[in-house]
This record gives C-alpha cells, structure tokens and sequence, in this order.
C-alpha cells in the first residue's frame, strides 16, 4: 500500500520525533528509580534528626523527673518545661513514625509508650522511669538501623548514578544516532521517489507544451496525490488532442475552401471571362445581338454567383481589409433586403486595430455569420445589434436580438449543428463561448471573448 504524497513528506521527521520521545521516556524511567532512592534517603534523614530530638528530649525529661522526685513541692515553671519537652519529644515521635516503615503492633506500643510521659496525665516518677526506661533502648536501636540504611542507601545511590550516567549516556548516543541515520535514509528514498515521479510528470508537460502529445502512462488506482497529478495530464493531453485534431481539422478545411475559391477564380471565372469576351464580339453582329445580349445576362449572373460563392468560401474581404469591414459587408451583402430584422453593426477603436492570426479571424468571421443567421433563421426578432470591442487585452463579439430567446443548455444537449459548429471553432482558437437573457425585453445576447495574449506569439 503506497503512502499518500503528504505521509511520505512527514514520515521522516515524525519517527525522528518518535525516537527521540522513546528516549525521553527511558531516561524519565531511569531517573524515577533514582528519584524514589531519593525520596527514600531523606525519609531516612528525617527519621535520623527525629530520633535525634526525641532522644534529646527524652534525656532532659528524665533529669527533670529525677529532679522533680527530689523535690517535696512541685515547681511549676519545671512542670511547664516538662511539658514543652513532651510536646517536642510527641512532635518527633510523630515524624519518626510517619517517615519509618514499622509493623503496627510496634508502631502503636511506641506511641503508647510515648503517651506516658505525658504530663497532663499527672506526674508520677516510677510511670516516667519506666517509660524512659522502655524508650531509650529503642531510640538506640533505631538509630543504628537508620544509620546503616543511610550509608547502604548512599552506597547503592552513588553507584546507581554512575551506572545510569553511562546507560543513558550510552542509550542516548545509540538512539540519536539511529534517529539522524533512520531520518536521512527516509528523506533521501522518498525524496528521490517523489523529486523522480515530478520530473517523468514536469518532462511530460514539457513535452506537452513543446507540441509532442503524448499522455503520461495513467495510473490503474489513484494512491496518492501525484496518480491524481498524472491522471489529470493524461485527461488534460487527450482533451488537447481532441482541440488540436479539431484545430487541424478545420484549419485543413478553411485551407482546402481557399484553395476551391482561387481555383474558381483562377481558373473557372478566367473562362468564363474568355466566354464573356467572345459574347460580346457576337453582339457587334446584328444577326446575333439579341441572342448574345440574352447570353451576356445569364453569363454576369453567373459570374456574380461564383464570386458569392468564393466569398462563402474564404472571404477575400477578410484578408485584405480585417475583421470587421468583412463582417460588416457580409451583413451589407445578405441581410440588409426589405423583410429582414433591422440590424446595428459597431466596431470601436481598439477593435479595429487588433491584428489576430489568419485562422482566429476567420474562425470569428464563421463564429459572427453563424449566430446572426441564427437570429434570422430562429429567434422571430426584429432588430439585432452586432458589437466588437478589445476590452482588458480581451476581444469580444457580441450578438444581440430582441426576438423569443431559447434555453441555450437544452439546445446545447440536443443535435443542433449550428451551435456545435460555434463551440468547436470557438474550441479551436482557445475562445469563451456562452448565451444568456438580452438586454431587450425579450431575446438571446451571444458573446465570444479570446485573449489577445494567446496570440501575441503568433501575429
């Protein structure tokens, strides 16, 4: 399964990343055995210095036991000294058996023990004796336990920093390095896949655009957004050499209708002429002028045929005085008899001094005579305008009737010749075609716009 275009790019750094977040992980487990072993050592400190305080105070409560016994009246400032050291030797007694792992039986016959030398239950001599008594042994073995805990625990401490410095020295170095590698080696495969797919794609369109149209090989299933990329050049180069056959196609039928028309009048209308020549020598004779005057008539309504016939053919208007003065005449010559919608023909400035390629022209020349024989023919219109305009580098043909109007998309799908003509020329020259509402109350506005940049290259 192919990653997709964005996975390929991201998939290096993203197990950089995992890498490096694996070895922060390890190095944050190694620490927390040394963080608990801290813990542990000063839970032991506290237990030591408590041990400490609780002896202290349990040394001067029993001087002041022996002192108070000696006495026949109770002093009360020793009585209130004796009780500020319980409160100390109950403070540290607590902090010993928070901090200290101790069995439960043991744990609560310290704290009862301690609780009897509690003055506030009154001061009796023996009671205290025997609790010191009981207390001090204790103190003395606690203390040599947490002393040999304190040293075995820094022992094992300082050796589990030397063995963790050089285990996740060793770790970090290994990973690292296998990152970077890992990292260069994925950056540098898909690289050189993806850089080596964009340039079989960037030396089709070049091919492409340089005229050669041959379609990348299309992938069988999309998988990433490169098969997508090459997809479209291939539906994007067989469109193209539909436009370019259709292109070629026409201007092979403009060519093989310019060639017809110079035939004619090469050749055709030179006989005739021959013909009319020898007409009128007959008309010098009186046995035959009514003969050759009826002669001459049908031969110059031949004639007049024939150059309307080569006009349709390929105007020669067209090529010798532009565009627009060959559409304009085109109009003059067919569509300004009595019966016919009234017609408004506007070119401007700009228009007329556009300079476009012979087949562009004449491409727009058929495009122009097709849609007004179009309003004639179908819209039931009594007046059309025609306008032509360069506008932002873009060259525009308008046609534009007050008739009934038609729905251009249902005529569009349905086998309407006339309109398929107009699209593929428009096609061919790399023209906008399109119809909507006219700015009359009723009625279609035909437009077609080409940019002129187009054809900066080919004028």
């Amino acid at each position: 399964m192919r990653l997709t275009l964005r996975h390929q790019i991201i998939l290096a750094p993203a197990t950089v990343l995992l890498l490096l977040a694996l070895l922060l992980a390890f190095m944050q487990l190694s620490y927390w055995d040394l963080t608990l072993k801290r813990q542990a050592a000063r839970r032991l400190g506290t237990v030591v210095m408590a041990l400490a305080e609780a002896d202290l105070a349990t040394q001067r409560i029993y001087r002041l036991t022996v002192v108070l016994s000696n006495e026949t009246l109770i002093d009360v400032a020793q009585v209130s000294e004796l009780a500020m050291l319980y409160q100390h030797l109950d403070d540290a007694s607590d902090r010993i058996i928070d901090n200290l792992d101790m069995e439960k039986d043991a744990r609560e016959r310290f704290r009862e023990t301690v609780h009897k030398l509690n003055p506030e239950f009154g001061f009796d001599a023996e009671r205290f004796a025997a609790a010191i008594a009981d207390l001090r042994p204790q103190y003395v073995t606690l203390s040599e336990e947490m002393q040999q805990r304190r040293v075995a625990l820094n022992q094992v401490r300082s050796e589990d920093i030397d063995d963790l410095v050089t285990r996740t020295t060793f770790v970090s170095i290994v990973v690292l390095g296998t990152a970077i590698l890992l990292g260069i080696l994925l950056s540098l495969y898909f690289s050189r896949r993806i850089l080596r797919r964009i340039q079989a794609l960037s030396d089709s369109a070049r091919r492409i655009a340089q005229g050669e149209l041959v379609a990348p090989t299309p992938p069988e299933v999309v998988k990433d957004e490169l098969d997508e990329l090459t997809l479209s050049i291939s539906r994007m180069t067989d469109k193209l050499i539909r436009v370019v056959s259709t292109e070629k196609l026409l201007e092979g039928a403009e060519e093989e209708r310019r060639r017809i028309a110079m035939d004619i009048h090469d050749q055709t209308l030179a006989d005739l002429a021959s013909v009319k020549r020898g007409v009128e020598s007959l008309k010098e004779s009186e046995a035959c002028s009514d003969e050759a005057a009826g002669l001459e008539e049908n031969l110059q309504k031949a004639i007049r045929n024939l150059r309307e016939v080569m006009d349709n053919l390929h105007p020669q208007t067209l090529d010798i005085l532009g565009l627009g003065v060959a559409l304009e005449s085109h109009l003059e010559r067919h569509f300004s008899a009595d019966g016919l919608p009234q017609y408004h023909f506007h070119q401007t400035g700009k228009a007329e001094q556009v300079q476009m390629p012979k087949f562009a022209s004449l491409a727009i020349y058929r495009i122009a005579c097709e849609a007004v024989h179009n309003v004639i023919k179908h819209s039931k219109a009594n007046r059309y305008e025609v306008s032509i305009d360069v506008v932002d580098n873009r060259f525009s043909l308008v046609v534009e009737d007050n008739g009934c109007g038609f729905d251009a998309e249902q005529v569009l799908g349905s086998s309407h010749r006339g309109l398929h003509n107009i699209r593929e020329r428009a096609r061919a020259i790399g023209a906008q075609v399109g119809w909507k509402p006219s700015r009359f109350s009723s009625g279609t506005r035909f437009e077609i716009y080409v940019n002129l940049s187009s054809f900066s290259q080919e004028v």
